[in-house]
């Protein structure tokens, strides 16, 4: 009833052995390429609690709490992001709300949308109009581990009232 048909062997092979179409061999996939150093995010609706660390940069549109260490990289905390830690990283970036300790290897720059209620430990520190900031600045340690002086700054309104202010 059916016909078989003999098909091509390969060279210097047995009869069994069939040649397949190109698009149904189930050849191994390619070795995958050194991935490069991308971006992680944490999306708006995610809680994290404990320590964060890694090799990539950080984008933080949610909330968390603990410590962030991300010592050769970028951590920037989104307009929604709430963060409630000490972060540590190579340069760091707020433009939502920060209670804790930041910690900028290079920089740190606190946006005008940006709230920082804590230390910042970075030889460069910008602090753009608009923006709300309470606690203290070390510029003068070499980098974020360094141990320097610290200094209190008021900048008007755009700055938490002085506690020590008496009305």
């Amino acid at each position: 009833m059916f016909k078989q048909r003999n098909e091509p062997t390969e060279p210097g092979g047995s009869a069994d052995v069939r040649r397949e179409p190109a698009g149904l061999r189930a050849d191994p996939p390619p070795p995958a390429a050194p991935r490069k150093s991308g971006s992680s995010v944490v999306g708006p609706s995610i809680l994290v609690q404990g320590d964060m660390t890694g090799d990539e940069d950080l984008v933080i549109q949610g909330r968390v709490e603990g410590s962030i260490s991300l010592k050769k990289n970028l951590v920037t905390i989104g307009k929604d992001g709430r963060v409630n830690a000490t972060v540590t990283a190579q340069s760091i970036r707020v433009e939502g709300a920060v209670e804790g300790e930041l910690r900028g290897r290079e920089q740190v720059i606190v946006t005008r949308t940006g709230s920082v209620s804590g230390n910042i430990v970075a030889p460069r520190v910008t602090l753009e109009d608009g923006c709300r900031f309470k606690g203290a600045i070390d510029m003068e340690g070499s980098d974020a581990g360094g141990a320097g002086k610290v200094t209190d700054i008021m900048l008007g309104a755009s700055v938490a009232d002085d506690p020590g202010k008496k009305s």
